[in-house]
């Protein structure tokens, strides 16, 4: 009888390739002027990223497209969001019955806080260029910048699994 092993490091294996948008267009203006550069179809996907922390929880919303050809997926994430509590406020004086409401930043990727979405790209084979994608994603207009991430250098790679 022959003995199977597996071996943890095939799991490891970082299959994706990450560019950080920085820009001040709606994510659903992004993603069609995205889909006019690159040719492809990014739609809103129902699933979108959640993340709990103390203060509370929140969702990122996320675009999705699915290349069946070369078998190469495309998602659209969006970095910040805020969650907001609802504060009473305990002091007595002429507003003391009023509800405040407290509006934390969070962050997909915190290490990240300037970059204001993500393009995930897995499965990128050699036939696609990532600098022709990055020229291309730099000739939108209102983007300030599009750059590659160092995926090595991501604290939260967690947050990137969906």
């Amino acid at each position: 009888m022959a003995i199977h092993k597996l071996d943890f490091g095939e799991f490891d294996e970082i299959d994706y390739q990450l560019i950080a948008i920085h820009t001040s267009l709606e994510d659903y203006r992004l993603a069609y002027f995205i889909n006019q550069k690159l040719f492809i179809n990014l739609s809103k996907n129902e699933n979108e990223i959640l993340i709990n922390i103390k203060e509370g929880e929140t969702k990122f919303t996320r675009f999705y497209s699915f290349d069946v050809e070369k078998g190469i997926s495309w998602n659209l994430i969006q970095n910040k969001n805020e969650v907001i509590q609802q504060k009473n406020n305990n002091s007595q004086n002429l507003f003391s019955n009023v509800t405040m409401e407290v509006a934390t930043k969070v962050y997909l990727l915190s290490e990240f806080k300037k970059v204001d979405y993500f393009l995930k790209i897995e499965n990128l084979d050699e036939t696609k260029n990532l600098e022709a994608i990055l020229t291309q994603l730099n000739t939108i207009d209102n983007l300030s910048t599009a750059y590659q991430i160092d995926i090595n250098k991501i604290k939260a790679k967690n947050n990137l699994i969906f």
